[in-house]
């Protein structure tokens, strides 16, 4: 009896369960599409392969925008911003003051927030990496394992697990190193009652940009620019001269975050705001995809049984990198197609929805990073608005996520004949 009882435990664990989505990646993109698939009656599979303790590498901005779509992102506790300190590569700046806010959230307090949901809607939620087969099971459906040899079979594969997608790599093909831009800071301590300002600063010499963005509890400074100019040791120091001056000003210094050497100066009390930080800074990173306009016109993102969401295909904006907006929406669109039984209708749904604008964001991302009248544009764009409301209107609009890549080049046309 003790023998047949031990049989069929094993015969139990090794069978797999059935779903009718897998959906690989619980980040803003897994965890909403699993909440709407569930809502729909499916039966769900979130695999969550992320340590409690390993946040991604973000920023955390939401913009309005995204905010207006999906109200109930205020639900995750996330500090509103009204005002956006932005400041030019030779050290200039100009304070944006937004009609709208937009919030800033710990990824950890955000990406929980929607994992829970998904599960409250029906989705079943598994801890711990899983790898897909490279070949179906004998009913025709998907199966991914664990590496404790668990498996689950699934109609419909769905990666969602990030720009190093493994998954992605095999169903819509590899990225190369131009097409990626690295995202990598520091999360340091704030107090709650702290009112810190919310700062973005374009790097000097480089395709990118600095952010230091307060949350509830911490703030979070990082640096995301193109992989393949990367060069960490020089954009490490670049982001702790930035970081040091943060708390110098803060502290009543009236030293610029930027200079015009990229390394801004860390005299008169900043070695020991440094030694302070490095003993409580706690570092992140990863990759950000930043897809080259041929590449969108190329890359599918969904077949007749599987899909990529958010990063995994490739949605971030280039010239941002902001990606959460994105991922929501892809998976909200996903969903769509998914319930109404044409999973492959998700590829013309996301490019007739969102693909134009990031298309023109690839187009435009050399440009913007680039010279513009003898100097770079982003140091000419923010002297302009320095001077000129109608162009400071666009910049908050932009922040926000309120104005179009598609209609920029009119709006500031229309909006620089406005009076100073």
């Amino acid at each position: 009896m003790d023998d047949n009882f031990g049989f069929e435990r094993e015969a139990a664990l090794n069978k797999e369960e059935s779903f009718d989505a897998l959906i690989v990646g619980a980040g803003p993109a897994g965890s909403f599409a699993a909440e709407r698939l569930a809502r729909g009656g499916a039966r769900v599979a979130l695999f969550d392969g992320r340590p409690a303790e390993d946040a991604k590498a973000c920023g955390g901005g939401v913009t309005s925008k995204a905010l207006k779509a999906w109200p109930f992102l205020l639900e995750a506790g996330g500090r509103l911003v009204s005002e956006v300190e932005m400041c030019s590569p030779a050290g200039r700046s100009v304070r944006l003051e937004l009609s709208e806010p937009f919030a800033i959230y710990s990824r950890r307090a955000l990406d929980s927030h929607l994992r829970e949901r998904a599960r409250r809607a029906g989705a079943e939620v598994f801890e711990g990496r899983v790898s897909a087969a490279t070949a179906r099971n004998e009913t025709g459906e998907w199966v991914v394992h664990a590496r404790g040899g668990e498996s689950w079979s699934g109609r419909v594969l769905v990666a969602a697990d990030g720009a190093n997608s493994p998954i992605a790599r095999r169903l819509a093909g590899a990225l190369t190193n131009s097409e990626m831009e690295v995202a990598f800071g520091y999360r340091t301590p704030l107090a709650e009652t702290d009112d810190a300002p919310t700062v973005i600063a374009f790097l000097p010499g480089w395709a990118g940009y600095a952010w230091a963005f307060p949350r509830l509890d911490h703030i979070s400074f990082g640096i995301a620019t193109a992989q393949d100019t990367f060069d960490h040791k020089a954009l490490d120091r670049l982001l702790w001269g930035f970081m040091v001056g943060y708390y110098r000003r803060r502290a009543g210094g009236l030293s610029p975050l930027w200079s015009s050497t990229a390394e801004p100066s860390l005299e008169a009390g900043g070695c020991e705001i440094e030694e302070r930080l490095r003993r409580v800074a706690e570092r992140y990173a990863a990759r950000i995809p930043g897809l080259a306009p041929e590449t969108f016109d190329a890359r599918r993102a969904a077949g007749d049984d599987w899909a990529l969401l958010g990063d995994a295909a490739g949605f971030a904006d280039p010239v941002t990198g902001e990606g959460i907006f994105y991922a929501l929406r892809s998976a909200e669109l996903f969903a769509d197609a998914f319930l109404r039984g044409e999973v492959s209708a998700y590829e013309a749904m996301w490019r007739a929805d969102f693909g134009r604008e990031l298309r023109r964001a690839s187009q435009m991302r050399r440009r913007f990073y680039g010279d513009f009248w003898g100097g770079a544009f982003t140091d000419r764009m923010i002297g302009f608005a320095r001077l000129h409301r109608g162009i400071r209107r666009t910049l908050c609009e932009l922040v926000v996520g309120d104005q179009s890549y598609l209609d920029l080049k009119p709006t500031l046309a229309r909006r620089a004949a406005w009076p100073l």
